[in-house]
């Protein structure tokens, strides 16, 4: 048996727990069995209809820890004892528990200059970003890239990659208390988003990656250059969930291109990530961190919006 955090309730109110005794898990096939030392929490997770699907609500998406058992047909090159960092799929979560099951796929060695708490504070951030500058949106060295929630945990890092990677010129729109840490990530601008019409005195940006929605999302359209392309991965408005309609503001910037996307694990963007990490190249995010007995404590917490970094759940203290 180990110890979880459970989710009981309803979906429109859910209460969070710890649940002493849930069975532990064994990998089949080609799984890989997780002893997991921290799992990080993220916002929006438990309005998530995978976690209301699944019998078993464990929420938990981001973790770090260590192999403790490979299934008969794994592989790979990870072995019993190797320490890792992992995003577990959508639909599967059940991270927030002293085990569980991820699939090769979905794990990597951690950063050797992070802890445990650290790491699974990163997986879901950088994957986003990576997904985001270089593979949705493809951006070149100059371009114009404007960031909303930019002191959010999945801001700074597209911060940090957008400018010391992709080489553009990054715009971070975040609260005032930010802006100095966002300008020591990279930022090239930063804009106060409780100003007055902030959106008016920006112009020509090449690509906006947002991370809030509206009605932040709705102003950045004034941003863009005719030609640009807006990406959001925040609470989309309906006509922008898997391409189910089209946005109102396509009437007047017909040519803008637009795009929600739900980030996918991937081990290869893992590996390069904690390079870029060891080497310097991108800074961790700040974590708040409680023990599993404060679980409720900690996804409440997390649920506070404009908050810098991201909670943690602890569950193996680091030594010190």
């Amino acid at each position: 048996m180990m110890k979880a955090v459970e989710v009981r309730g309803t979906q429109a109110n859910p209460e969070v727990t710890l649940n002493p005794a849930v069975p532990r898990p064994s990998p089949k096939k080609a799984e890989i069995l997780v002893k997991v030392h921290a799992a990080a929490v993220t916002r929006d997770e438990l309005t998530w209809e995978e976690l209301w699907r699944r019998p078993l609500r464990i929420p938990g998406h981001d973790i770090s820890g260590e192999i403790a058992a490979l299934g008969p047909d794994y592989q790979g090159d990870l072995r019993v004892g190797d320490e890792v960092y992992s995003m577990i799929h959508a639909f599967r979560g059940l991270g927030q528990a002293e085990y569980v099951i991820v699939e090769s796929s979905e794990v990597a060695r951690k950063p050797r200059l992070l802890n445990h708490a650290q790491a699974s504070a990163m997986p879901i951030p950088l994957l986003t970003a990576w997904e985001a500058i270089f593979e949705r949106a493809q951006v070149q060295k100059g371009w114009k890239v404007l960031v909303t929630g930019a002191n959010g945990a999945v801001g700074v890092i597209l911060v940090q990659m957008a400018s010391r990677l992709a080489g553009a010129e990054v715009v971070a729109v975040s609260s005032p208390q930010h802006h100095e840490t966002l300008k020591q990530l990279g930022a090239s601008q930063v804009v106060d988003y409780n100003t007055p019409n902030w959106e008016d005195t920006i112009k020509d940006v090449d690509v906006v990656i947002d991370t809030v929605g509206d009605p932040i999302l709705t102003k950045t359209w004034k941003t863009v250059k005719s030609h640009g392309h807006i990406i959001t991965v925040g609470p989309p408005p309906a006509a922008w969930e898997y391409g189910k309609g089209r946005p109102d503001e396509l009437d007047e910037f017909p040519n803008v291109k637009w795009l929600f996307f739900i980030v996918v694990p991937k081990r290869e963007t893992l590996e390069k990530a904690a390079q870029l990490i060891d080497n310097g190249t991108i800074k961790p995010i700040a974590i708040e961190l409680f023990s599993p007995d404060k679980a409720s404590q900690a996804h409440k917490s997390a649920s506070i919006r404009n908050r810098k970094g991201k909670v943690v759940i602890e569950f193996v203290p680091e030594k010190n």
